[in-house]
């Protein structure tokens, strides 16, 4: 795989792809960065930008995770001590999960979201930016929560944020595009360049394929999961043996084969019973999911193979999660 394929794999979108290209030529050093509101404890969500961060290492970027309890506190999640507090227990999870610690800064938004030069910016970009456009940016994000003025100066400071912590490339989930399109048209106003950015897809609802997988509402997997949860989780999951279901409907059991665990995994292998025809061994995604929809591997067996290599994945953070917590 070449740096740009790596760079860009499982990406729902790429902005622009030639100043992306222009990143793949010359990407040591290059930095990349994506922000968190702590919460204490990753999920899949969390970890899909993640995969795309350690591709990112691979590539030879230098990663930045901003961990933003700044934004936090905008959004009510606590005082800055009690943010403070969950923020370290994702940093741990993070490397525990496989971003390389050396090659990993971990950045809070207040040491630097509260200095003067940093504020004037954001007075300036207040000045520039329409109370509609800000609007825009943070729907996709607060969702069907009531407006505040702190929902409206949220996206103003995650422009900001890709100009003071240096970056050259911003990541986001596809919730994000709004802000990182924000931050394209308003970054020049304060003279300041604008930066390529990728956004990887957003998993649909575990139980039924509708929307997104969601911490708050639904079903989702996390590291506090125990084996036996998430094995539950993964078997009472929609699964039809198909890619593309009929309507808005996604697979979310393929979804999470092809964003957490083939980036993950060189090979991988479905056990079966000699009389159901012997183990299934897989070395790229469209090969199982081309089996799903012949039937030469059923449902039952792709979602038992999920949730044992999902279990793999999480089992490290899991594991500091109770170390943390003990």
């Amino acid at each position: 795989m070449d740096t740009y394929d790596l760079i860009t794999r499982n990406a729902e979108e790429v902005v622009t792809e030639e100043e992306v290209r222009k990143l793949a030529g010359d990407p040591d050093g290059k930095r990349v960065y994506v922000g968190y509101e702590p919460s204490g404890v990753l999920h899949l969500g969390h970890l899909l930008t993640a995969n795309k961060l350690i591709d990112l290492q691979e590539a030879g970027m230098e990663v930045v995770v901003l961990l933003a309890d700044v934004h936090a506190y905008l959004n009510g999640k606590g005082t800055f001590e009690e943010i403070r507090e969950t923020a370290e227990q994702m940093k741990a999870q993070f490397i525990a999960y496989g971003l390389e610690e050396e090659n990993t800064e971990f950045v809070y938004g207040s040491e630097f979201q509260l200095d003067e030069e940093y504020t004037l910016d954001l007075h300036q970009l207040e000045l520039a930016t329409t109370l509609n456009r800000a609007q825009r940016a943070m729907a996709d994000i607060a969702g069907s929560e009531t407006a505040t003025v702190s929902h409206v100066v949220y996206p103003l400071m995650q422009t900001l944020d890709i100009e003071y912590l240096d970056l050259d490339l911003a990541v986001g989930g596809l919730d994000q595009r709004k802000v990182h399109m924000l931050a394209r048209e308003e970054l020049p106003e304060l003279d300041y360049d604008v930066r390529p950015a990728l956004h990887t897809p957003i998993v649909a609802d575990l139980t039924s394929g509708e929307g997104k997988m969601s911490s708050s509402e639904g079903v989702t997997i996390s590291m506090e999961d125990a084996t036996e949860d998430l094995e539950e989780k993964v078997n009472s999951a929609f699964c039809p043996p198909t890619r593309d279901p009929e309507g808005d409907l996604e697979n979310p059991v393929l979804e999470l084969f092809e964003y957490h665990v083939f980036p993950r995994f060189d090979e991988i292998v479905v056990e079966r019973p000699e009389q159901y025809g012997g183990d299934l061994t897989y070395g790229e995604y469209e090969s199982l999911a081309a089996d799903l929809e012949s039937g030469e591997l059923h449902p039952a067996d792709a979602k038992g193979t999920l949730a044992t290599y999902l279990d793999e994945l999480i089992a490290p953070g899991r594991e500091k999660l109770r170390e943390i917590r003990d």
